[in-house]
């Protein structure tokens, strides 16, 4: 199948080339190596790995616990914030969901970031602009595992068509960030319930 695609794409260029799996050579000679045409594949298969279902890491039931402090801006205010805190987020292959708020067959990018790039990926570049740091979410790893789901514009509520819980950071098992209209927020995977 690739080297069909490699085919078809030489063709719309002027020198036609002949290709078996080891090496493609133009006719008037050159040599294609065996690097350039595993890297022409590399590509176009790495275009298609980033949407991925939810990791099995964030499968379950989680309830906000609390508000972290931060130096960030938000468009929320008090009343927004307190009002996240107590509600239930789930994961699964199938679904994600906060509150009655449900995406169906979610697709998932999960990235390792450094704590730079977390603080220049969230930070405002003034003076007063918003800072926000991996250490003040309680994070004193110089890396962390993001994960972003993709789903439909949402209005919970008129300041942010994010979704709580649709971008959060995996601190370990049993506890993730996530952050809604530049506040942040811990939750806790939910207990399972004893069986007695």
């Amino acid at each position: 199948m690739c080297a069909g695609w490699f085919r078809r794409v030489s063709y719309q260029v002027a020198t036609p080339i002949d290709c078996n799996f080891n090496r493609c050579t133009i006719k008037e000679g050159y040599i294609v190596k065996r690097a350039a045409y595993r890297t022409i594949i590399f590509f176009g298969l790495t275009c298609t790995a980033f949407a991925q279902p939810v990791p099995r890491i964030l499968w379950g039931k989680w309830i906000v616990k609390r508000a972290l402090h931060t130096s960030t801006l938000s468009c929320w205010g008090d009343r927004e914030a307190k009002g996240l805190i107590g509600t239930e987020l789930e994961y699964s292959s199938e679904v994600f969901r906060w509150q009655k708020t449900v995406t169906k067959n979610p697709d998932t990018e999960t990235t390792t970031i450094t704590a730079q790039q977390f603080h220049d990926e969230n930070s405002g570049g003034g003076a007063n602009s918003s800072q926000v740091t991996l250490r003040q979410l309680g994070i004193k790893e110089q890396q962390v595992v993001q994960i972003v789901i993709d789903h439909p514009p949402a209005s919970i509520t008129e300041g942010t068509v994010e979704i709580p819980g649709d971008r959060v950071l995996v601190v370990n098992q049993n506890t993730i960030i996530l952050s809604v209209c530049n506040v942040y927020f811990e939750a806790r995977r939910r207990a399972a319930p004893s069986r007695n």
